[in-house]
């Protein structure tokens, strides 16, 4: 049976001067219209579509590529505002994406970008949006390996940081101490696991601090060392905005490149720096 809010693959039934009629299941024959069919589909073959309803309440398919899908958060864009029915959204398709007044948090206007949550409206199966994230959040304990790349998607800022969507998933956060520029809402990227918490928590980083970063770092270590003349103004009590902005990582992932270069006799510490002691 055809899903909602999804794409999914169906079978073309027949062709009609709308468009081509396909098998919905239990939903029945649901349209592509004309415009959106590819010239190649035909009777009898499968076509990958997106269903939704359209102004008129009824499941119309399309080959448009949304901004989201049901089950997923997005950043998506206000387009107009009703007081007695709520927010539209662009949702990348013809029909914009109903935010209804009950699912806001706080003032929403034409123009602004929201983090939303793509659902199911349980009474009408319409595809509707909601702004209370943390009904969505899963609650259950993150498996995630400390180390381990995630997806985020920044959702807003705090006095700590900024909290993360991982993995369309669990709530995770990017400590201030730990960028070298603010973010924005909405910014999608790949991070880091620093650590799962005990209360499930999870901690980020947007450089890996494993063995394939650090490796690669020292390197870069010794080679700005050669170039400033065997002296860098940086050490294990720079700050780490300073050390960001020179090698583009967090301060642990410097600690732990220079340790490593201490222990290889690479370096010394010296006049507040680090100094080259084998320039090769």
């Amino acid at each position: 049976m055809a899903e909602i809010g999804k794409f999914n693959f169906l079978r073309v039934v027949r062709q009609a001067s709308q468009g081509l009629y396909l098998d919905g299941g239990a939903y029945g024959e649901i349209l592509l219209p004309r415009r959106y069919a590819p010239p190649s589909v035909i009777p009898g073959s499968d076509v990958e579509v997106f269903i939704y309803s359209d102004s008129e309440d009824r499941l119309v398919a399309t080959t448009e590529t949304p901004h989201a899908v049901v089950g997923e958060f997005a950043c998506l864009k206000v387009l107009g505002f009703n007081h007695r029915i709520g927010a539209f959204l662009d949702l990348g398709l013809s029909k914009d994406l109903l935010l209804p007044m009950s699912e806001q948090n706080g003032h929403v206007a034409p123009g602004d970008r929201i983090i939303v949550y793509l659902m199911l409206d349980e009474r009408s199966d319409r595809l509707v949006a909601s702004m209370k994230l943390n009904r969505h959040i899963n609650r259950t304990k993150p498996l995630y390996q400390d180390g381990e790349a995630v997806d985020l998607l920044i959702a807003d800022e705090t006095p700590l940081g900024f909290n993360a969507i991982v993995e369309n998933a669990h709530w995770g956060l990017l400590y201030h101490s730990d960028l070298n520029a603010a973010l924005q809402p909405g910014q999608r990227m790949q991070g880091y696991v620093k650590t799962v918490r005990p209360d499930g928590k999870i901690d980020l980083r947007l450089d890996d601090t494993g063995y394939q970063r650090i490796s690669p770092l020292t390197q870069k270590i010794l080679d700005k060392l050669k170039e400033s003349g065997g002296h860098l103004d940086l050490d294990d009590s720079s700050p780490p905005e300073a050390i960001r902005y020179a090698f583009g990582v967090s301060k642990k992932s410097f600690k732990q490149a220079i340790g490593a270069l201490l222990r290889e006799g690479r370096i010394r510490f010296e006049h507040g720096g680090v100094q080259l002691v084998d320039v090769d």
